[in-house]
């Protein structure tokens, strides 16, 4: 559905440098605030409706720590589309900028029923009919529309596909795209909140009933090979761990920024640290981003949320 996306626009392009910005604009009701949610989600910073004349001002000084979207449209103060044509002219010159421009289209059939359905008013039309304020703000808009660098189509998609388009097009690599958290836990506490897929560790042998693991925890070597020595065990997270990596890609296509990942036993002590240790382990290796959870053992002081290298 995009058209004119750069061959790089997955990845930076070798060698580029500066502040990555990318100017979210189309016609009203084309998906514009979505666009820019899902840019969020990717690590963008966002800022909407910012005044054409305070963007070159924004960017001055070093670049940011990361890549700036500005949302863009007729409701901005001062805007036109030869000032912002000027604009875009002015950061391509600048080459501690890198600038693209993201484009939003939709047939204006679709913008009118999208306009009925809210029941909301034109910004160019407030006192006219919606029908009105499409059509000139089409107009308007069609010089900008041929500067794009993407262009997305929105006729007939729902928020969700426009959502997994953007994602395809400014995400990066897919497992920069998707944090994902792996938590462990005690069924006797309950299941944490949020989780959104959750393994039983409770069948695995249990560290403790042997008093010399007892007042440790999984991720001590001696507990973790003793888990480890079930016979069930290296089965149970080979399985597991290509689930993963099987369901993490799909879970990004379905427009998805964050899973998590839960692992339960009895007292949250020992089997699901141990597993959680290993599979959070297995996927930052593979590349994903990882964060590590361990709820019970941070309720006793013992451990606080940890990052895993991916």
């Amino acid at each position: 559905m995009t058209d004119g996306a750069k061959d790089s626009a997955m990845e930076p392009a070798e060698g580029q440098d500066g502040q990555r910005l990318v100017l979210v604009t189309g016609p009203s009701g084309a998906g514009r605030s979505t666009a820019i949610h899902a840019l969020e989600d990717l690590g963008y910073e966002t800022i909407d409706n910012l005044p054409l004349s305070l963007v070159p001002r924004l960017l001055d000084g070093p670049p940011m720590g990361q890549p700036l979207a500005l949302g863009i449209d007729v409701r901005n103060r001062d805007f036109s589309a030869q000032g912002l044509i000027e604009l875009i002219d002015r950061l391509t010159r600048r080459p501690e900028v890198t600038p693209e421009v993201l484009y939003l289209d939709c047939a204006a059939e679709e913008l009118e029923r999208r306009y009925a359905e809210t029941r909301r008013r034109h910004p160019l039309a407030p006192s006219e009919t919606p029908e009105a304020g499409i059509a000139r703000e089409i107009d308007l808009l069609a010089p900008i529309r041929v500067r794009a660098d993407v262009l997305i189509d929105t006729t007939g998609m729902s928020p969700h596909d426009l959502k997994a388009e953007v994602a395809r097009a400014f995400g990066g690599r897919a497992a920069e795209r998707l944090a994902v958290s792996v938590h462990s836990f005690s069924y006797k506490r309950g299941v944490p909140r949020g989780l959104d897929l959750m393994f039983d560790c409770r069948f695995l042998r249990n560290p403790h009933w042997v008093p010399a693991l007892r007042g440790l925890d999984g991720r001590d070597a001696a507990v973790a090979g003793h888990v480890a020595g079930d016979p069930l065990h290296g089965e149970f997270l080979r399985r597991v761990i290509d689930l993963l990596l099987l369901l993490l890609p799909a879970q990004i296509e379905e427009g998805k920024s964050h899973l998590a990942i839960g692992f339960g036993c009895t007292g949250g002590q020992h089997r699901s640290v141990a597993v959680a240790e290993s599979v959070a382990k297995a996927l930052a290796e593979a590349g994903w981003q990882v964060s590590k959870r361990h709820r019970e053992l941070e309720r006793r002081g013992q451990s606080l949320p940890g990052q895993v290298a991916g």
